[in-house]
């Protein structure tokens, strides 16, 4: 991230992410084999500290073992294992919450779960029926406890992670919630706050406007809300801002904003060029990578003050090269 000084929110520390055991390769699934994933393992995993988290396993199911899946009847959806008739949805539920508890110590700031899974499928999943072919309609059952406590926690699927765009969003707000936790976790003023706020404008114009003008009209009168209802309101709209895909319409207009404070640093004609390179970004002809790096190589070469500190220019480590394809 392009900085003058490190802010109170900057750490060094890799975010930690749960991720379901079998996506890192590890031998936990029914038939005794995984699933790894090469972006997962080698691509995204040196950057961060993976949890891994294998719900079956844990439950004290043996490997290798009976398929589950989920079923649909009077009394709701249920785990059943068809070959032997054997009901695991209250079993499950129960270690579910034990589990999701005890990952609070983790610190997390992401989950990557498996897709398909009738206990880590994030939607989607097949739901059976007496008659008829099968649903995806179903979630799997940690996952849906996961999410229930952790609302805010980013969580995806490895199979939706194959599409760039949800890909990068996830990333993105992976490290903006690492971020946010920092800031949180300290001894935070209202100026902190609004430093941090601040630093994260372009970013959150990117995802939604109307949130990022919801979530200033609350700093503005951070000293009439009480800290923690604070703390847990701005949490709730800078995550759910985020959320939102950042289309590239709403991204050239950051970067035309962006470089509107370029005037008094660069010249007539580098400018000229940088709003063609912007121009055809939102055109579809280059990735966003292209507008970005030309625009971080003059706020570095000219020191730009405000740009400085956007977090917009570095979201996430350039090494993923996750703006090459967006």
């Amino acid at each position: 991230m392009l900085q003058s000084s490190k802010p109170p929110w900057l750490t060094k520390e890799p975010p930690r992410i749960g991720i379901s055991a079998c996506l890192l390769g590890k031998p936990v699934r029914y038939d005794g084999g995984h699933k790894r994933d090469p972006f997962l393992t080698e691509t995204f995993g040196p950057w961060v500290t993976w949890v891994p988290v294998c719900p079956e396993v844990e439950l004290g199911l043996g490997v290798p073992r009976p398929t589950l899946r989920l079923e649909a009847d009077e009394s709701g959806v249920r785990l059943r294992m068809p070959s032997t008739g054997a009901d695991l949805t209250t079993a499950m539920q129960r270690w579910a919450k034990r589990r999701v508890h005890a990952l609070e110590r983790e610190d997390l700031s992401g989950f990557v779960v498996k897709k398909d899974s009738p206990s880590c499928g994030m939607e989607r999943v097949r739901v059976y029926r007496a008659t008829g072919a099968p649903q995806r309609t179903g979630v799997g059952l940690f996952t849906a406890a996961l999410r229930a406590a952790y609302p805010l926690l980013p969580v995806e699927e490895e199979g939706r992670l194959h599409d760039p765009k949800l890909r990068e969003n996830f990333v993105e707000r992976v490290f903006a919630y690492q971020r946010l936790k920092a800031l949180f976790r300290g001894r935070w003023t209202i100026a902190n706050l609004v430093a941090f706020h601040t630093a994260h404008k372009m970013q959150l114009l990117a995802h939604s406007p109307a949130l990022y003008r919801e979530l200033g009209r609350l700093v503005a009168n951070a000293k009439q809300c009480p800290r923690n209802e604070l703390r847990q309101r701005y949490t709730e709209g800078f995550m759910r801002a985020l959320q939102a895909l950042a289309t590239p319409r709403r991204q050239a207009n950051v970067l035309l904003h962006m470089a509107g404070y370029l005037r008094e640093y660069v010249g007539a004609q580098s400018r000229a060029e940088l709003l063609r390179v912007i121009e055809d970004y939102r055109r579809g002809l280059v990735p966003l990578v292209v507008p970005v790096t030309l625009l971080g190589s003059f706020v570095r070469t000219y020191r730009v003050p405000y740009l400085l500190g956007q977090t917009y220019l570095e979201p996430h480590p350039s090494e993923l090269m996750l703006r090459n394809h967006v």
